[in-house]
């Protein structure tokens, strides 16, 4: 298996390779579930391009021992949903991407070492069944949700698991959490699973995923080799990324994570295995935006350490 490395300044340059031409269209398009959001004060096709992802932290996510905080946490989704959708009443948030006749899965990750975490799956699924929604037509599951009855129904789909750096594709964040939707997910590891977007593309995924929430209340930075987590490497960052289009939210958590290493490192030190499958999801396989100068983001909670 091809291992190459792989620096910031190679994914940006890798990222700008998508004409805004292409973006546009595949932002208005509904065949990938991805909407465009107002972009600010600016005109034009470059403002017309970009896509919206809310950034948010709260001091108060996080007790000791990594405890995570339910209520805050509740409210940082809530007020993050908010900003993403304009709307300053987050039930109304919700409602833009979910109604009463909807069948939901929540894609999480159960990772003993870093998973999403209850009180984040529990947030979620608190708002969607307010919605209207009962709890025989909503599923939060993991591992081999191809099976899963209510996945295979699924109307709407809400992807959240935890940001790290991993193994087999550089970095692992929304666009790899959907690897368990195949019944063979080594299929996807060639060349630092470069193809994972290509999953998105299958039926039981495609144009379903309405809310991508990446965590980053105790990302991982750094590792080594398959089996190399240490808690040495997970810091406190205390936030969620949040928006409907899973390349731009992916690629913001990329770089708070490589600015954390910058920082750790003192240099910009590439990732054990590249993670180029996030800038390939937007050139090659048009499901997002990878490139910053098209993503509108929106920043909200304390900014000290925010890395962006």
């Amino acid at each position: 298996m091809k291992r190459n490395t792989f620096t910031r300044r190679d994914f940006l340059r890798a990222a700008a390779v998508a004409p805004v031409a292409d973006a546009i269209g595949r932002l208005k398009g509904d065949s990938s579930g991805i909407q465009a959001s107002a972009s600010g004060p600016s005109s034009g096709p470059a403002a017309a391009a970009q896509t919206r992802v809310v950034l948010i932290r709260d001091d108060a996510a996080l007790a000791e021992g990594r405890k995570i905080n339910g209520d805050v946490v509740q409210k940082m989704l809530d007020n993050a949903v908010a900003a993403l959708f304009d709307e300053k009443d987050p039930a109304a948030a919700w409602k833009k991407i979910l109604k009463p006749a909807d069948t939901v899965g929540i894609k999480t990750n159960t990772w003993p070492s870093l998973p999403t975490g209850k009180e984040v799956e529990q947030a979620i699924e608190r708002r969607i069944r307010e919605v209207g929604i009962p709890a025989e037509k909503i599923s939060v599951a993991d591992r081999a949700v191809y099976r899963d009855p209510i996945f295979q129904k699924a109307t709407v789909l809400i992807n959240a698991r935890p940001a790290r750096v991993h193994y087999w594709s550089g970095m692992g964040s929304c666009l790899k959490n959907y690897i368990q939707f195949v019944p063979q997910p080594s299929d996807y590891h060639d060349d630092a699973c470069a193809n994972l977007a290509s999953i998105w593309s299958l039926p039981i995924v495609k144009g379903k995923t309405k809310l991508n929430v990446l965590v980053m209340l105790t990302p991982l930075f750094h590792n080594i080799g398959p089996r190399g987590f240490s808690e040495k490497y997970l810091w406190p960052y205390k936030g969620l990324i949040v928006g409907q289009d899973p390349v731009a939210v992916d690629s913001t958590g990329y770089r708070i994570i490589q600015a954390r290493r910058l920082k750790e490192f003192g240099e910009d030190r590439p990732l054990e295995v590249s993670a180029h499958h996030i800038a390939l999801a937007d050139t090659k396989f048009k499901l997002g935006t990878s490139d910053p100068g098209r993503i509108e983001l929106i920043r909200l909670g304390p900014t000290e350490g925010m890395l962006i």
